[in-house]
């Protein structure tokens, strides 16, 4: 008779820790919840200007808050590269050999401004201040060829919804064109007169779409810290619990039997 609660109740237990161990998935999200509440997205940087560059953006929004990763290689080393979330044109990266108004028909900023707007967020490193007005805040910006950034931005609803919705448009700036290892050359910057073109013009641009993969956690990055971890750790103690509890029940009931 022991033998048989110890299995039922075994039983019960594996059954419980089935839903346990699914809770992640839905657990704090209330049920009225907008589906614009919580959005992620993923855009595959692509070269421009023939500048060699190319990476990964990652972006959820959550209310009026952008946590926004990049992750970039082939780029210009020790420059800074203005990073923007651009929003207003058709939501689309010029082509690669697009022809622009630059150094021997390279494509500026302005040049592609039909297909990826304006610039909505600055992509600054922390304390860096976000706002539109801050694109060219070169001493807040990565400057290294490849690099990791992650933060978490507040912009407000209106640009966040646009974010949502597949409206923004990641664009990574400064191109060596001549290969001289720094932004030098006698054209300007369409945005800074005081800049050359160089330092400005795209060098890379992505697509924000609905996520194809998962935005990555964890590591010291240029934007911030963020540390991987479980973040419902009782629901896998007691999913583990119920296994191990039906474990046994399986045991005690194999030895029922064959006595």
């Amino acid at each position: 008779m022991r033998t048989s609660r110890i299995a039922t109740l075994a039983a019960s237990a594996a059954l419980v820790g089935l839903p346990l161990a699914a809770a992640p998935a839905s657990a704090g999200i209330p049920a009225n919840a907008d589906a614009h509440d919580s959005n992620e997205l993923t855009a595959e940087l692509m070269q421009l200007n023939d500048s060699g560059a190319s990476g990964t953006a990652w972006a959820m929004v959550d209310g009026n808050q952008v946590e926004i990763s990049l992750e970039t290689e082939g780029l210009l080393d020790g420059a800074p590269h203005a990073q923007h979330i651009h929003i207003g044109g058709q939501n689309v990266c010029p082509a690669n050999d697009q022809e622009g108004s630059g150094f021997e028909g390279a494509l500026q900023t302005s040049d592609g401004a039909d297909e990826y707007g304006a610039i909505a967020v600055s992509l600054t490193k922390e304390p860096g201040m976000t706002g539109a007005e801050h694109g060219l805040d070169v001493d807040n910006f990565p400057a290294e060829g490849s690099y990791s950034y992650s933060r978490t931005i507040e912009v407000s609803e209106e640009v966040a919804q646009q974010i949502a919705d597949g409206d923004g448009v990641v664009v990574v700036h400064g191109v060596d064109h001549d290969g001289s290892g720094t932004y030098d050359g006698d054209t300007k910057s369409d945005l800074d007169p005081e800049l050359p073109s160089e330092a400005t013009d795209p060098a890379a641009c992505g697509e924000l779409n609905a996520a194809q993969m998962s935005m990555p956690h964890g590591g010291t990055e240029a934007g911030g810290t963020d540390t991987a971890g479980i973040e419902y750790p009782g629901a896998v103690v007691l999913g583990a619990l119920a296994m191990g509890l039906g474990g046994i029940g399986l045991v005690a009931a194999r030895r029922r039997t064959t006595n």
